[in-house]
């Protein structure tokens, strides 16, 4: 068990490297999710015939799961952009309204009624936003495309929660990550119209990192994702997942010395993000309980 629990904070960790990656890759938000999706989606074929996963899903199912994989592609894309933008620290943070987005689109889609409290909570991390948006000018953009970013998370995990219930997790990802690098791909050429990008073909170098990234902070995580779940309650994994945001500022301020950047505002709007979390934490394990 402790050796599951280990595994699950590492890869909370290789998912805060996630905007590390994005940081470090010079291409355009654009071309770095297409290379990112292209990538995952070629480790994971000849991952899927070394484990000798049978395929048991009809070709509308498989157009259906690529839909989805949209969503997280279009998430990247705005992920990215808020990183290049702004810095690691604002694109992480900004991904916490995920959980609002959540609380207003998923009664919406699934009909249901609102929950007072996870409004409630969401509340706090709008003000943590707000406040963090009003500190510097100069990051409002990266801010805003970071807001855009977390309500694409949302409608991927809320329309993605359906299909883990139905098929394998690695045939979804990959049929998933199929989707995005076919979408994407056709729409890439007009993207470029509209921002321009001086490099198309990475360097060695950014290659590399490409290849970490998929590897690492989208394949590898997906499986260490999927094996802790045969171990630790899928309701401990989510909590634990609550601190990606920390580990990223940590691994931002580490690497790229951004607590420079960032001022009294940032921290009072970073308080109540987590202490909306917190709070989230708390509630969940008492009805649990």
């Amino acid at each position: 068990m402790k050796k599951s629990y280990l595994l699950l904070h590492l890869a909370v960790i290789l998912a805060g490297f996630t905007g590390v990656f994005g940081k470090l890759i010079t291409l355009n938000e654009g071309l770095l999710t297409w290379y990112r999706v292209l990538f995952s989606s070629i480790i994971l074929f000849f991952l899927l015939k070394i484990f000798k996963i049978k395929e048991k899903i009809t070709t509308e199912k498989k157009y259906k799961i690529g839909q989805i994989g949209l969503l997280i592609t279009i998430h990247w894309i705005f992920f990215y952009a808020s990183i290049k933008y702004s810095n690691i620290s604002i694109g992480v943070v900004c991904y916490c309204l995920t959980s609002f987005f959540t609380a207003i689109f998923k009664p919406l889609i699934d009909k249901t009624k609102f929950k007072f409290t996870e409004l409630i909570l969401s509340a706090l991390t709008l003000i943590g936003i707000s406040l963090i948006f009003h500190f510097d000018s100069s990051y409002q953009l990266g801010i805003i495309l970071g807001v855009i970013s977390s309500a694409f998370a949302a409608l991927y995990t809320i329309y993605n929660e359906r299909l883990v219930r139905l098929y394998d997790s690695k045939i979804i990802n990959y049929y998933q990550m199929i989707g995005g690098t076919i979408g994407l791909g056709v729409l890439l050429p007009v993207y470029l119209y509209f921002v321009p990008s001086a490099v198309i073909i990475p360097s060695l170098k950014d290659t590399f990192y490409l290849i970490l990234l998929s590897l690492f902070c989208t394949v590898v995580l997906y499986i260490i994702f999927a094996e802790v779940l045969k171990k630790i309650p899928a309701f401990t994994v989510n909590l634990t997942f609550n601190l990606e945001p920390v580990y990223a500022i940590i691994l931002a301020f580490l690497f790229f010395n951004e607590s420079k950047e960032v001022n009294f505002a940032f921290y009072l709007g970073l308080v109540f993000i987590m202490s909306s979390v917190m709070l989230q934490t708390f509630i969940s394990i008492r009805s649990k309980k």
